[in-house]
């Protein structure tokens, strides 16, 4: 048996679940997510200690770079952007501790939040300006478009889960062979390299998926402004 057939075994079954490493790990994740963010916000002062800085500091990095792309929405995005964004970097970092294997080296993991990032463009397009205006931007400027629209949805869903398995996947291999290869003779620029592509790679995805959720609020705008100006002439 090979190391990702045992990465990927199943550890025990809930009726039809098959509970994973990925799946276990991620749990955790979460799990020490929720529970720093307890922490650290269970006594807000206004003369912030260390730890309420630091996380005043996360805060407000995450909600410049929302307001950048949505500057309209960045109230509404923060909660999901940012959500996403501490998972991706905590997830790809928990390769680093021994006996770990990061979730998001496994396609399955991805291919849930890529999911989850295509629902939430339609979740806050229909939030935004209501159904009907959601699914009429698919038909602007002409229905024969739609059919591209539905390709494009799918192919940069497929895309973003992709791109982000087979960059922590080729990551951690590439580390291991090195470690394989030369021991622990060279270990700190190998963890200083997986924990610089860890921070790219949660990065990128997550700007990926504030372009999109931006770029289908900003699309009901364009559409809504077109009608206007139409109906105007």
């Amino acid at each position: 048996m090979d190391h990702n057939s045992i990465e990927l075994a199943t550890l025990f079954q809930l009726g039809p679940l098959q509970v994973t490493n990925t799946i276990i790990t991620s749990w955790a994740v979460m799990a020490v997510i929720s529970l720093l963010g307890w922490l650290a916000t269970r006594r807000l002062q206004m003369d912030p200690g260390p730890v309420q800085t630091v996380a005043e500091g996360i805060v407000s990095t995450i909600e410049e770079a929302i307001h950048s792309v949505a500057p309209d929405h960045a109230n509404q995005l923060l909660p999901f952007i940012g959500s996403l964004w501490i998972f991706l970097v905590s997830a790809n970092l928990s390769g680093l501790i021994p006996g770990v294997h990061s979730p998001t080296r496994d396609l399955s993991a991805t291919a849930a939040l890529a999911i989850l990032v295509f629902l939430s463009v339609h979740w806050f397009g229909i939030r935004a300006q209501g159904l009907k205006a959601h699914l009429h931007h698919y038909l602007t400027p002409s229905p024969v478009l739609l059919p591209f629209h539905i390709i494009s949805e799918i192919t940069r869903t497929i895309a973003l889960a992709v791109r982000l398995f087979g960059n922590i996947m080729s990551l951690e291999m590439a580390a291991l062979l090195i470690l394989l290869v030369a021991g622990f003779l060279a270990p700190i620029p190998i963890l200083m390299l997986h924990i610089i592509e860890a921070l790219v790679q949660a990065y990128i995805f997550g700007m990926l998926a504030l372009i999109y959720v931006a770029g289908g609020l900003q699309s009901q705008q364009l559409a809504q402004q077109k009608t206007i100006e139409s109906n105007e002439e």
